[in-house]
């Protein structure tokens, strides 16, 4: 099954009178993000590269933001699903990198409250969480935020199988068991080849 690599983006814009959520966590700032659901434009960047890599669509796909039923909806909503596609799929997290593009507020102070939270929508260590963020300069958008994430699948299957055969090793009978036949092998090989060497050659005085 394999390793799998999904990449996600999103943008939105900020806009009084409009609560702040990031990576599912409600941030103290005078502004929001302006969107059909609750703008958390970095869980909403994960979840497209969630998609990505399964290529199975964006997060349009499953939540158009024409449906009412998705307006002002939490985006730990969208994550779960993608979360469950990949389970189904047979693939679990290995770990995701996203990259935060913003006037303000300051990401570095609750970077580490961030990383928490993905970790635990992701179901992975906070170490296998990146959180970096960037300011605009240059580039006119202090009234956006925007988001990059790329995440890293395994095949559930194959990592499982890996595991079980590291544990086996790890048995002394078993070891012993593999050790022996491999010399079995061996020592057939060897004797097949005697056989074979061992045929007589072409007598020249019948040759006619």
């Amino acid at each position: 099954m394999g390793m799998r690599i999904g990449y996600g983006w999103d943008s939105h814009e900020f806009k009084k009178g409009v609560p702040l959520k990031l990576g599912g966590l409600a941030i103290d700032h005078p502004q929001g993000l302006f969107g059909h659901s609750d703008g958390d434009v970095l869980l909403h960047a994960i979840t497209d590269a969630l998609l990505g890599a399964l290529a199975v669509g964006d997060i349009g796909s499953f939540f158009p933001p024409g449906d009412s039923r998705w307006k002002d909806a939490d985006s730990t909503i969208f994550v779960n699903l993608a979360m469950e596609e990949a389970q189904t799929a047979g693939y679990r997290i290995v770990n995701v990198d996203t990259t935060l593009i913003l006037a303000a507020p300051k990401i570095g102070p609750i970077s580490g409250d961030l990383r928490e939270r993905v970790a635990e929508l992701l179901r992975i260590a906070p170490g296998a969480v990146g959180i970096k963020a960037k300011t605009p300069e240059g580039l006119n958008q202090d009234h956006l935020a925007v988001a990059h994430a790329v995440v890293l699948l395994e095949g559930i299957e194959e990592e499982d199988s890996l595991r079980e055969m590291e544990a086996a090793m790890d048995d002394p009978q078993t070891v012993e068991a593999v050790v022996g036949e491999l010399v079995g092998e061996a020592h057939s090989g060897h004797s097949s080849r005697r056989r074979v060497t061992s045929r007589p050659g072409f007598d020249t005085e019948d040759i006619t």
